[in-house]
């Protein structure tokens, strides 16, 4: 199949996501329980990786600002222009992208192979809304949230790898945190965020939904949701930063 005929199949299984859904209480269940496994089972891993790749980035920049005219305060502002603008928008989005992408692609792969999306159809109830739509409103509100969460503890894992190895000290760390702050910068994350949830939400669907075969197809469907998805991230990073920032 080639990549234009996905594209149609992609952006036609779009048009059926987006209708009204059928039952507002099991809509609501499904969305509850979408929010638990796509947002509040992620909190562990991108509070881990935030915080210490955080230290990592304050450490590498004190390292490479070795130079006594260089004021220290510039590894903090250096920091967060760093952990703001491309560390926890897209770097935890692409950890997201492999956690949740395979885990969406997977669970509707399942119901595919197993006939359960079939009997969904059998009923008369739109599967694609029903399976799909729940998953993009709980990545697409909850995720500015994790992204947020990850920023505030990539800075405050600079602080303390500054600390801990004596660098830098907090008072110059600081400095640099509060020097020539832009809040469109945030705003340039959030925005970054929702777009790369929409595409972690939809992507793996589609793969899980449009699955054949058995199991085996199944977790090749998987690998190939988690790269794609990662691609199509990259891409829309590089065309969102130039649309944005230049």
């Amino acid at each position: 199949m080639n990549y234009f005929e996905h594209i149609g199949k992609y952006f036609m299984m779009l048009k059926q996501v987006f209708t009204k859904p059928q039952r507002g209480r099991v809509f609501r269940e499904a969305l509850s329980r979408e929010t638990e496994e796509l947002g509040i089972k992620s909190l562990g891993i991108v509070i881990f990786i935030s915080f210490f790749i955080g230290g990592v980035i304050a450490l590498q920049t004190a390292l490479n600002l070795n130079n006594p005219l260089i004021p220290k305060s510039l590894i903090g502002f250096a920091a967060k222009r760093s952990i703001i603008l491309e560390f926890a928008p897209t770097f935890c989005s692409i950890i997201l992208a492999g956690k949740v992408g395979s885990y969406i692609t997977s669970s509707i792969g399942t119901m595919r192979v197993t006939e359960q999306i079939d009997a969904l159809e059998v009923m008369g109830i739109n599967s694609l809304n029903y399976l799909v739509l729940p998953k993009i409103i709980a990545t697409v509100f909850f995720y500015p949230f994790l992204i947020t969460l990850g920023m505030i503890l990539g800075i405050f894992g600079g602080w303390v790898a500054g600390n801990l190895s004596g660098l830098f000290t907090g008072t110059d760390y600081i400095e640099g945190l509060q020097a020539d702050f832009d809040p469109f910068l945030i705003k340039y994350s959030i925005i970054k965020t929702l777009i790369f949830a929409f595409i972690i939400a939809t992507v793996p669907s589609y793969h899980g939904y449009y699955v054949k075969g058995g199991s085996l197809e199944v977790g090749k469907a998987s690998t190939q949701s988690v790269v794609w998805t990662i691609v199509l991230i990259v891409i829309a990073n590089y065309f969102l930063t130039q649309m944005l920032l230049t």
